[in-house]
């Protein structure tokens, strides 16, 4: 059975990518800050027969949180499978360029970029005991620099100078990250689940949570022959499902 780590899985996007690698056999260890709401996750979805999950405790912005988790996970399995690095804020809106302040830049790099390079190399060792590690980093399509220079972009004023920076920041790394396990079995990729109602953005999206969640898990079951170093995103790019960089 594979194993999976999701960070920030208690609710929405990251809670239906549990329930839906669940559905697919994998064993689901359900990432939370609040171990009380992992829990009450866990119990929601075992309820619905879906039993191979238990809640882990990680605050991606606390270091000590994130090798905690490593200790408890490796008392539990030696080998991780799929690792999504989900968890994420916005930082609230506006968010202008010379008005914002530092202090926000920080809070929101912290958690959509440090954390995941915490996190990533905290479990790295587990991941390559798997056969076909997967790393899945959970993007967004306003992450695409290509994108926000293109007035005809649908959201070209949508810029958001720090969560803006902040995902263009992660997919730089995950380009790296990919470049640096090019000659392994990993499959490492972006993934940006689309303008999705959660209350990320006070449920505006036109998306809806399952769609989201299907292609974070489309690139966390890609097979053998699957791209790696990508920046998947329907929602940019419906024709190929590649969003430029």
């Amino acid at each position: 059975m594979k194993t999976v780590l999701i960070t920030g899985a208690n609710k929405s996007i990251g809670f239906e990518t549990a329930r839906q690698l669940l559905q697919q056999g994998y064993y689901v260890y359900l990432g939370s800050r609040d171990i009380q709401k992992g829990q009450q996750a866990v119990s929601q979805l075992q309820a619905e027969g879906l039993t191979q999950v238990e809640p882990i405790a990680i605050d991606v912005d606390d270091i000590d949180s994130i090798k905690a988790a490593r200790d408890v996970l490796g008392q539990k399995t030696t080998v991780l499978d799929v690792l999504i690095n989900n968890a994420g804020i916005a930082g609230g809106f506006p968010q202008t360029s010379l008005e914002t302040n530092i202090s926000v830049f920080k809070q929101v790099f912290e958690t959509n970029f440090f954390g995941v390079i915490e996190v990533t190399q905290a479990f790295i060792d587990l991941l390559k005991q798997s056969p076909e590690p997967r790393i899945v980093n959970v993007t967004s399509g306003l992450g695409s620099l290509t994108l926000h220079n293109d007035p005809s972009w649908k959201y070209y004023q949508v810029k958001g100078a720090v969560y803006v920076s902040s995902k263009a920041a992660l997919n730089a790394y995950t380009i790296v990250l990919a470049y640096d396990l090019r000659d392994t079995a990993f499959k490492v990729n972006a993934v940006d689940p689309g303008y999705t109602a959660t209350d990320f953005n006070h449920h505006s999206g036109p998306g809806t949570v399952p769609d989201a969640a299907a292609r974070v898990v489309k690139a966390a079951t890609l097979g053998s022959d699957g791209p790696t170093g990508q920046f998947f995103s329907d929602d940019n790019s419906p024709e190929t499902g590649i969003s430029p960089w």
